[in-house]
């Protein structure tokens, strides 16, 4: 059997090639990170350590970025959360009974905001966020996605590896 590190799963074939990292934006912008760090820390003060990493997988699967998902799975499960819900959020609307309806408004929230396709968040989704959380705790959740979306860009387009990653590791 074949394994890359201790986090992949015993393979019967050799598993594909890791790819290399483009560009470790954080060693050459390291005033840029540490900002990023103190801003994901004051953007999900208050908010629920599940759910912040709830929304933060959710945003990290619709923008494709395999480092964010493999960092937020792993702290989502070191913060309690179930394997089942970290598998079903990517089918959330088919599984809305895996969670409660302030999370599933945290998380249409997040794909509105994190997609744009139409350019705006529509005023139901928004509206349905505001009735499940308080104004100071909506604005925490709104700051989270955001900020959430600008580590995807980063990780998506410097293509930073996935699977190294330990819970914690950045707190």
């Amino acid at each position: 059997m074949t394994t890359t590190d201790e986090n992949t799963v015993p393979a019967t074939e050799p598993l594909a090639a890791e790819q290399s990292p483009r560009l470790e934006w954080a060693k050459h912008a390291p005033e840029v990170w540490k900002a990023m760090l103190r801003l994901d820390k004051a953007a999900t003060q208050g908010l629920d350590p599940k759910l912040s990493e709830l929304v933060k997988i959710r945003a990290s699967q619709l923008n494709h970025c395999a480092f964010c998902l493999d960092m937020h799975t792993k702290d989502a499960l070191a913060a309690g959360e179930s394997v089942e819900r970290i598998v079903q959020l990517a089918a959330w609307e088919e599984s809305r009974h895996f969670y409660t309806e302030k999370e599933l408004a945290a998380i249409e929230l997040t794909e509105a905001v994190t997609v744009l396709t139409d350019g705006f968040v529509p005023d139901e989704v928004y509206g349905k966020a505001a009735a499940h959380f308080g104004e100071a705790e909506l604005a925490q959740l709104i700051s989270a996605i955001a900020v959430i979306n600008t580590w995807n860009r980063f990780g998506v387009t410097c293509r930073l590896t996935p699977g190294h990653y330990r819970p914690g590791q950045y707190a």
